[in-house]
């Protein structure tokens, strides 16, 4: 469960420490190569300190190679990548001067025994306070960071424990004493309910196993753990099939215990063995390769299109009365609600006009499709025609909301009356661009737009994003199924 998390963390890490480093070497490269100009100022009166020109710098290129894999082994050998969520900010800054002198030693060494001449003895001072000062400004604004974003209570999982005997009460003590895991436990369901337990610990009983599908309906609930004697596990099984069918993951703390089902892996906590099932094929390092995508590309769609975000919202208030953009509370991973924005293509009081074209509705299933909308205003008509409507969207996927790529977002009405086999399409989070999109959009039937979400989902991989988003483009371009 937390293994692979950590194992691509502590990768991102070492990755971005390698840039932090290789930035510190190029800029004490650049203030090496400008330092003369520091005569101008008439800072060295009687003599000029620094003579000849520096080396090029390709000759420093394999200097920077010795100098980034001497700083990340330091670091790695200090024990800058294990785990820094309970370490002191002092702790941290110790670790940093300590891979610094002997990175910086080691360097030094590495240049005396190669005679690497060319080397300025200027540079290596600049690069030893730059790629200092730059390491500890890197480490204290992640540490207080990351203790902010917690203590605001972002950036947690909701578990939901079934068990209420001592193992699990255990279980969750353990998890409640490690807040930087960003584990949060909702509840409990008692498991034997003519027990009668209340409380796991300091936990609540929120039910017992057989309201477990209205549990998951009623909460946000990202994974289930199973926590319960050998003897009782045997009575899991329905329990477990009603999360593979509704896209939660499900995971069984077990000892000794081969129990072998498609798509499951073990993992451990703590000493604290773990069988996980989940109805999602995607590896940790892939979702953080999508989520680090999401926000590069949003971020640099968010400001390449901003002057068409102006010219667009000028048309809108000049065309028709109402706000520019329209809001509206969609349902995203897992069930978590958020405030959704599109640029308004509808007439002001649309919504309320809803009822009354309901028998007109092109679309099966429990969302509304209508070719000839009265409400859609008619430059409405032309932003949903090539997609410029959902632009405001890159908003959404910035702030990780949505990805580009995903099942796209419903509304919590059409939640509601999903069958629970549907309710799998939110076990991922939900996309500007799907399968839908591009397979025809509204000519498409409700029934097959669920099929083809679940399929993107058994099927996801990033080759199938990009295969995505290309067919997108011309589907956008030509207006294909959109209306």
């Amino acid at each position: 469960m937390l293994k692979e998390k950590e194992s691509v963390i502590r990768k991102a890490m070492i990755l971005f420490d390698a840039s932090i480093v290789s930035l510190s070497f190029i800029l004490a490269y650049f203030l090496r190569q400008h330092i003369q100009n520091l005569y101008k100022l008439d800072l060295f009166p009687s003599k000029q300190v620094i003579a000849g020109p520096l080396a090029s710098m390709s000759d420093y290129l394999i200097v920077l190679f010795f100098t980034v894999l001497l700083w990340c082994f330091m670091l790695h050998l200090n024990g800058m990548y294990r785990s820094m969520r309970t370490r002191t900010i002092f702790e941290i800054l110790w670790i940093i001067l300590k891979s610094s002198f002997f990175a910086n030693l080691a360097l030094g060494t590495v240049i005396f025994l190669f005679k690497l001449q060319f080397v300025s003895r200027i540079f290596f001072v600049i690069f030893v306070i730059v790629s200092l000062a730059f390491m500890l400004l890197e480490k204290i604004v992640v540490f207080f960071l990351m203790h902010y974003v917690r203590k605001q209570g972002f950036n947690y999982k909701r578990l939901l424990i079934v068990g209420t005997g001592r193992r699990a009460a255990n279980f969750i003590k353990k998890i409640q004493s490690h807040p930087e895991w960003g584990l949060k436990i909702l509840g409990a369901i008692d498991d034997e309910p003519y027990r009668e337990v209340e409380k796991v610990g300091s936990v609540g009983v929120i039910g017992i196993l057989k309201n477990l599908p209205q549990i998951l309906h009623t909460y946000t609930i990202d994974e289930v753990v199973f926590v319960v004697p050998r003897s009782r596990l045997n009575y899991m099984e329905n329990a477990i099939k009603t999360c593979e069918t509704e896209g939660i993951k499900a995971t069984v703390a077990v000892d000794l215990f081969d129990l072998k089902i498609a798509r499951s892996h073990q993992t451990e906590l703590e000493g604290i063995p773990l069988l996980t099932f989940e109805t999602t094929n995607a590896k940790e390092s892939q979702l953080f390769l999508k989520r680090a995508m999401d926000v590069v590309i949003s971020g640099l769609g968010i400001i390449l299109v901003s002057p068409l975000f102006f010219i667009v919202a000028v048309i809108i208030k000049l065309t028709s009365s109402g706000p520019v953009l329209f809001t509206q509370k969609r349902v995203g991973l897992n069930g978590r609600k958020f405030k959704f924005y599109k640029f308004r293509t509808m007439y002001k009081g649309a919504e309320k006009k809803l009822s009354e074209l309901e028998a007109q509705n092109e679309m099966s299933g429990p969302i509304f499709k209508m070719k000839k909308d009265p409400r859609i205003t008619p430059f409405g008509k032309i932003l949903r025609k090539f997609s410029i409507d959902e632009l405001p969207q890159l908003f959404n996927v910035f702030f990780g909301y949505m990805s580009l790529i995903g099942p796209r977002p419903p509304i919590p009405e059409e939640v509601k009356q999903y069958n629970p086999w549907q309710r799998r399409r939110l076990s991922m989070r939900p996309g500007i661009t799907c399968l839908w999109q591009v397979e025809g959009r509204n000519k498409i039937g409700f029934e097959e737009w669920m099929k083809l979400d679940l399929e993107y989902i058994d099927n996801w991989s990033p080759w199938l994003d990009f295969k995505i988003l290309v067919k997108t483009i011309p589907v956008v371009v030509l207006g294909i199924g959109a209306y």
